[in-house]
């Protein structure tokens, strides 16, 4: 930076002090370091340990830096050894201007617990400067008649060093007119003068150039020169005046560029060249020449750049009025600069937490920060405010410092982050606001147990299913987030697993990771058709926490079990036949196919169809029931054997389906007199009737079989004794000798196997003629589908 663009140091700096925050102390003594400008950045300047009283392993762990008060970062603190090391190379000139001692106030700041130490760093001044004049020619009318002894003042070099870096002496280059006097400014030093030794003779001389030089006090001495031309003019024995020797205005701050200060006006006595007028500043500031100007005819002083309250408060400009012969008239120019509110306050972040844990205390210090409003009076005041519906609020531990700290319990569940707006208002006219936001998390505490997403599940699956078949998925969710909000799923026992010789584990396992179910063996509807279990999902939080659902797995039936006939049997060692009387009519009741399934709903719904007779049309069978009815009234000439092949078949997809084949005999001599059976359109009989057919049925059946051995017994014997020719048999159509084997089974009653018995019912007119299968030997799996 060009130190004459350097801005002028303020006159006095405002230390901050701090006070307890959180038990926090602040020290009473100042700690004082001193550097030269310009060093190397990293350059050691003292080390705080035995200031502060610390080890160096609590600089880490007590979060130890290092806070400016205009918070620059001109040093850091080394945590490794305590030492304070230059940040940047320090300019003294463009920190603190001509003010000596450049001091820079800091703090030192432990934050756990919170602590401040004061300190002072002392920016010691080398001589790398010049001296400058701020005119490199300076021009000097004086009349030829001005009498030895005269002085003339000069314009003072300017050298931004200090102390004895500063300028010390001037000196003039060797003449006969003019020797060199110091005289001491008010408060800026020292500044040249040209004493007159003789008696100037402009027809002699009318021109002189002298060489002023101006010398600083460094080790090496630096120095910078300026011409002084001298010009010998006419007698003017009248100087320029100024009304007042002093005048004062007031400029507000943000007065426009070009704004006019004030104009000076000075009058003179003389005439021609003599009278004529010019203003200038003299001994004048780098400040004050780059902030203002005046006209040199008219005296006009107006506003070059931008006023600042904050930089300089006022200006004292000395203006001369110099006339055409060089004598001249003088005068200051007080310029008072009035604050107005151009700076709006500023937020200053100290310390800031980024997350905070869901479960923390109230009154938790989430920020630490101070504000700043370089205004004067009600413009510099301030008012800090956050938003009204957060959970936190805003303490005034000091002055202009604030702590942010929680109101209430946080629950992330309900908000993970806030966004804070700190808004800060001054009280001046018009009031200015600064706004900053800060974002601060809330981080998760495993206080949510996973929830299904209902309480219980059913799960279909068909029979016959592959291993390894997914059935289903459960699903539960967890309202923590992390490692908090991630499940395991496990399988538990139902309260009554079914079947109890089947464990859990080997019907279903579970992915533990997304709750996918699968059937780990091929299941069976008519083995097991329901089984109930939990499934728990558990986070992965400290401590854990599980929820647990019910699951219903229902089987469902696939049509694999083929109709299964119970009567007639077809494994028996002697086929079984049914004995039809020739004297049966239409729709009379042959036999009746009894047959089961073990699917269910429709695909255990039976339909029966004749699929194959010896003489169709003489046989009809019920598809619903299964019995075998006449079709016709049956005559003579009908053969007296024949063989049906009845077709069972169930209601699934695909139909699965049984046969069985009937044997038939036609034969004479029942006298028990069939009637046909009524159409089965005219509907059943009552039930109490039925119970009453029933057990005629039983006594009848016994009756019949016992006739029709005796009969076949007595026709056996006629045929022996009897003649050949001419004697008719009772069963016509019938081959002599005795009835093969297969018509009659001896260990039983009627032609029905050991195994079974029945009940023939019949009744006249409207009765109803029907069987059913009595023996305590049919398992009760089949009981209900017994009673047809």
């Amino acid at each position: 930076m060009n130190p004459g663009e350097m801005s002028s140091p303020r006159i006095g700096q405002v230390l901050l002090f701090f006070v307890f925050l959180g038990g926090a102390l602040v020290c009473s003594e100042t700690g004082r370091y001193a550097v030269a400008e310009e060093k190397e950045v990293g350059f050691i300047i003292g080390n705080v340990l035995k200031d502060i009283d610390l080890d160096v392993e609590d600089l880490a762990a007590r979060r130890a830096r290092v806070i400016f008060d205009d918070y620059k970062p001109y040093l850091q603190l080394d945590m490794q050894t305590g030492n304070l090391l230059l940040n940047e190379q320090l300019d003294r000139e463009a920190l603190c201007d001509l003010t000596e001692p450049c001091i820079l106030a800091f703090q030192v700041l432990l934050e756990n617990p919170l602590q401040f130490f004061r300190a002072e760093l002392w920016v010691k001044d080398i001589n790398d400067h010049t001296p400058t004049f701020l005119e490199k020619q300076i021009l000097l009318k004086i009349p030829e008649g001005t009498l030895p002894g005269t002085s003339f003042q000069m314009d003072s070099a300017q050298d931004w060093d200090v102390g004895k870096n500063g300028i010390q002496n001037y000196t003039l280059s060797p003449n006969d007119h003019f020797h060199l006097k110091l005289q001491d400014g008010d408060g800026d030093g020292k500044y040249p003068e040209l004493v007159l030794e003789q008696s100037l003779d402009r027809e002699k001389e009318s021109e002189l150039n002298l060489i002023l030089t101006a010398l600083d006090g460094g080790t090496p001495p630096r120095s910078g020169t300026s011409l002084v031309q001298v010009l010998v003019l006419d007698v003017n024995d009248n100087s320029p005046e100024f009304e007042k020797t002093v005048y004062e205005v007031h400029v507000p701050e943000n007065s426009p560029l070009n704004s006019l200060i004030l104009k000076m006006s000075a009058a003179d006595l003389d005439t021609g060249t003599n009278g004529e007028i010019h203003y200038s500043f003299y001994h004048v500031s780098r400040d004050i020449k780059k902030n203002f100007e005046i006209h040199p005819v008219s005296g006009e002083v107006r506003l070059k750049a931008a006023l600042d309250f904050e930089s300089i408060q006022s200006y004292t400009i000395n203006i001369q009025a110099i006339d055409g012969g060089n004598r001249s008239g003088k005068t200051t120019l007080l310029v008072r600069v009035v604050d107005v509110n151009d700076n709006a306050p500023e937020i200053l972040m100290t310390s800031l937490a980024s997350a905070i844990p869901e479960n923390s205390s109230t009154e938790m210090v989430v920020a630490v920060f101070s504000i700043r409003d370089q205004d004067s009076g009600e413009n510099g005041r301030t008012v800090c405010s956050i938003q009204e519906d957060l959970p936190f609020f805003l303490m005034n531990t000091f002055k202009n410092f604030y702590t942010l700290v929680t109101e209430q319990p946080l629950d992330r569940e309900q908000q993970e982050e806030y966004n804070i707006t700190i808004t800060v208002t001054d009280l001046g006219t018009p009031r200015l606001a600064t706004q900053r936001t800060i974002r601060v998390q809330v981080s998760d505490v495993n206080d949510n147990a996973p929830a299904f997403s209902q309480p219980s599940y059913t799960l279909l699956v068909g029979e016959n299913n592959s291993p390894a078949l997914h059935i289903g998925s459960v699903s539960a969710t967890d309202a923590d987030a992390g490692s908090n909000a991630q499940l395991t799923y496990s399988l538990l026992p139902g309260p009554e697993p079914w079947p109890p010789q089947l464990p859990l584990a080997s019907l279903v396992s579970i992915n533990a990771d997304n709750g996918q179910l699968f059937a780990l063996r091929s299941l069976d509807f008519e083995a097991v058709r329901a089984f109930e279990f939990f499934v728990r999902a558990q986070d992965r939080g400290s401590p854990a926490l599980s929820g647990q659902a019910r699951v219903r797995v229902q089987v469902l039936d696939r049509n694999d079990n083929a109709p299964f006939v119970l009567y007639p049997l077809q494994n028996a060692s002697a086929a079984c036949s049914e004995l039809v009387p020739r004297a049966a009519e239409a729709g009379y009741l042959v036999s009746k196919v009894v047959a089961v399934d073990g699917d269910a709903g429709q695909n255990a719904w039976l339909s029966f169809q004749l699929l194959k007779a010896t003489e169709p049309g003489l046989f009809s069978v019920w598809a619903h029931n299964g019995e075998v009815r006449t079709a016709r009234p049956l005559s003579e000439r009908d053969a007296p054997k024949h063989r049906l092949l009845v077709l069972v078949r169930d209601n699934g997809e695909p139909p699965l389906s049984a046969s069985v084949t009937l044997h038939v005999l036609l034969v004479d001599g029942f006298s028990q007199p069939f009637l046909p059976l009524p159409d089965a359109a005219a509907g059943a009989a009552p039930d109490d009737r039925l119970t009453v057919y029933l057990v005629v049925a039983l006594a009848c059946v016994s009756s019949l079989f016992l006739f029709s051995v005796l009969a076949f017994v007595a026709v056996r014997l006629c045929r022996r004794a009897g003649p050949a020719a001419g004697a008719g048999y009772p069963y016509p159509g019938l081959p002599d000798g005795p009835f093969p084997g297969q018509l009659l089974d001896a260990s039983g009653a009627g032609t029905l196997s050991h195994s079974y018995r029945y009940e023939v019912c019949l009744a006249g007119v409207a009765g109803t003629n029907d069987f059913k299968i009595l023996d305590p030997t049919i398992p009760s799996f089949f009981s209900q589908g017994a009673e047809m």
